[in-house]
């Protein structure tokens, strides 16, 4: 049996198979696996690259923006190099958060996001960063240029949900550092380079 020739065209992975985005580490495309209506957290399946449950949420607690991750990005040693007290990257791809206005339920979609900062996070002794960054065009966002100029309370959100969405029943919260752009930029810069030297691949710089 004969098929025609769009069965043969296979979807890319959405890890390796997509461009990091127009012009990294500035403006960078995210991969969504969660929204901020989720209560289940969605993964990548890095094998075969669908998205998978990882576990439902333990605590009401809620995703305070669009989160995913930067493709064909590693944290890998340079991405924990910039972290103290880590020993290594996590070995999985960049995450990021993307804040647009207008509600987004879709997951499984690609964003153009405008990179402002970043947070700091340390899971047991490996770097596990989130990129902050706002929706391209955004209407109501999209003139934000760095951290600073976010609300505190919407910056508080985002380091509570990260502190505690991994929080097990007697244990601490997670310590959370925000970070500037410039800072965001090195870490996406190094993670890239770690996807280089592991993956190969054309490296963006």
């Amino acid at each position: 049996m004969t098929f025609p020739e769009p069965f043969y065209t296979w979807r890319p992975h959405p890890w390796h198979g997509i461009s990091a985005g127009p012009n990294p580490p500035e403006v960078v495309q995210a991969y969504i696996e969660i929204t901020p209506f989720d209560l289940v957290k969605y993964e990548i399946d890095k094998v075969n690259g669908f998205l998978r449950v990882d576990r439902p949420q333990r605590t009401s607690s809620q995703p305070p923006s669009l989160y995913g991750f930067i493709p064909r990005t590693l944290c890998g040693r340079r991405v924990g190099s910039l972290t103290e007290g880590a020993k290594k990257g996590d070995g999985d791809p960049l995450d990021i958060c993307v804040l647009s206005e207008r509600p987004i339920n879709a997951r499984e979609i690609l964003v153009k996001a405008k990179v402002i900062g970043g947070l700091t996070m340390l899971d047991g002794e490996e770097a596990d960063d989130k990129i902050l960054a706002v929706l391209a065009g955004d209407f109501v966002w999209g003139d934000v240029d760095d951290l600073s100029q976010l609300p505190a309370v919407l910056v508080e959100r985002l380091r509570h949900y990260f502190s505690t969405y991994k929080l097990l029943p007697g244990a601490s919260p997670v310590a959370i550092t925000p970070y500037d752009k410039p800072h965001a930029h090195q870490v996406i810069r190094a993670a890239l380079q770690d996807y280089h030297e592991v993956y190969g691949g054309p490296l963006v710089s």
